[in-house]
């Protein structure tokens, strides 16, 4: 998984905290990143339809749709693309004692376990919305964190 996932997610989480767009160089400043690269998350996030840029002074990114409708595993995919993990190259078909491609009518042993856990690890990042990470920010740093990152962010506090 790419890094740039974890800036996506965390600007994701920042955006739940705000009521109004945030400018891509606001965000990058605030977890200190490089704005041209995160500029190509964004990018990828528009593209998958999870924010939207507004444009004018006032511009930046919202989210399109409410927090508990965007999965973790949305923004994996906006990110780093919906292929799988692991790609099967059937090495048992290849050198000395090759298996012939007609013996191998199903995937291998190695190739189905590394299904099921791509299975698995999809359906874990499909439980958690980024609605859930952002309370989990809350939990892990206190009830005001968001409130801060509003104030720096100049957007007002919720009470």
């Amino acid at each position: 998984m790419s890094g740039g996932v974890e800036w996506a997610l965390h600007c994701s989480v920042v955006l739940t905290a705000a009521d109004r767009p945030v400018a891509a160089a606001r965000l990058a400043e605030l977890h200190d990143i490089s704005a041209s690269y995160l500029a190509k998350q964004m990018q990828a996030l528009s593209r998958a339809g999870l924010i939207a840029s507004v444009q004018g002074h006032a511009g930046g990114y919202v989210l399109t749709r409410p927090a508990e409708e965007i999965t973790v595993l949305d923004v994996v995919e906006a990110v780093d693309g919906a292929g799988p993990a692991f790609v099967c190259t059937e090495i048992r078909q290849r050198g000395p004692m090759a298996t012939p491609a007609s013996a191998c009518t199903a995937p291998c042993a190695i190739n189905r376990a590394m299904l099921a856990a791509d299975k698995a690890w999809r359906d874990a990042l499909r439980a958690v919305s980024v609605a859930d990470l952002a309370q989990s920010v809350t939990g892990d740093y206190g009830p005001g964190t968001l409130n801060e990152i509003r104030g720096w962010l100049g957007v007002p506090a919720v009470v």
